[in-house]
């Protein structure tokens, strides 16, 4: 999720369990902790820019890598005589544990994937309950921390982490009701679909993108589950999937560091070529538009000789918000 959400969550989390002992710094541990796992934005390499890619909710994100990174966020701490003392550092360290952890299993909640079981596996855990952004959940969780830091009492944060895991858990909720509505409009269309995923859309519980694959091809649609149990849909659009066999033979000589394999992996299989532009490979889960597939993100092979056999092609910058748009599909309008 976004480093906010990260910060107040740690820090709730850290104020809550071990404030009595610790007072403010208790939260402070926590907020460092919170958003230490994200410092693998600075892996990457000019050479291959899949390597970014790939670090990114890797072995940072690991439940293995928890007391590590743990230990790295109190360190400047523990190297206080003072802050150790009367067993303080190994309440601090618990306090950083609980925020880090914190923050790999909110990013494994959304769904970029996270490299939850690193080094025992590469699997990407993107279990799709929240959106990388959302007030709903960040809100209470601030109101809470900062009111019970003013107070110095452990309620009002735990208040505020009560309304949050709530509000998750109402997205697993809601999650199921989108996939089974998912399932039924594949039925009507006669498919039979090999895998699907739902993804809650910016910033709400109520409207989800929705992928699945039957007959080589990727279908899209969004739902819209009303907290009624009405249920409304906007039919999509589809693409053909594109695996290694659906390279070009220009692309294939290209790929001699498994470029395609790293980025499909990295996309959960659901790679298709854009429709604006046949030359970039592009992960389907996320589009500029809600109106039709416009990739944020892909990759496009490079010409021979270029220093890198692939270009990363990011578009996130380009992604404006219709507020008024968003807020009807949500309404229901």
């Amino acid at each position: 999720m976004d480093p906010v959400s990260h910060a107040v969550l740690g820090a709730s989390l850290a104020q809550a369990a071990c404030g009595r002992r610790l007072g403010r710094t208790a939260a402070l541990a926590g907020l460092v902790a919170g958003v230490l796992p994200d410092a693998d934005v600075f892996i990457r390499s000019a050479a291959d820019p899949l390597v970014a890619v790939a670090a990114h909710r890797g072995f940072t994100h690991a439940l293995a890598f928890v007391p590590v990174g743990a230990l790295v966020a109190v360190l400047p701490w523990l190297l206080w005589p003072a802050a150790r003392a009367g067993g303080r550092g190994w309440t601090l360290w618990f306090a950083a544990v609980l925020a880090y952890l914190s923050h790999i299993l909110l990013d494994a909640a959304t769904s970029y994937g996270t490299q939850l079981f690193w080094p025992f596996s590469d699997q990407r855990a993107g279990w799709d309950w929240i959106a990388v952004v959302d007030p709903a959940f960040t809100v209470p969780l601030a109101v809470g921390l900062v009111w019970a830091l003013r107070r110095r009492s452990a309620a009002p944060a735990v208040a505020g982490l009560a309304c949050a895991l709530a509000y998750l858990g109402l997205g697993v909720v809601q999650h199921g009701r989108a996939e089974a509505a998912l399932r039924e409009l594949a039925a009507r269309r006669g498919h039979a679909p090999v895998r699907l995923e739902v993804m809650p859309t910016l910033a709400n519980q109520l409207v989800w993108r929705t992928l699945y694959e039957h007959g080589g091809r990727i279908h899209s649609d969004r739902v819209r589950v009303g907290w009624t149990g009405t249920v409304t849909l906007r039919e999509g659009w589809s693409l053909p999937l594109a695996g290694p066999a659906d390279l070009t033979a220009a692309e294939r000589a290209r790929d001699t560091r498994g470029s395609f394999a790293r980025f499909a992996w990295f996309s959960e299989q659901w790679v298709a070529r854009s429709p604006g532009d046949p030359t970039v490979l592009a992960d389907m889960r996320y589009s500029l538009s809600a109106e039709a597939f416009d990739p944020i993100w892909g990759i496009r092979f490079t010409p021979p000789g270029a220093p890198a056999e692939v270009e990363w092609i990011n578009r996130s910058r380009e992604r404006r918000i219709d507020l008024g748009g968003m807020w009807r599909e949500i309404a229901g309008q």
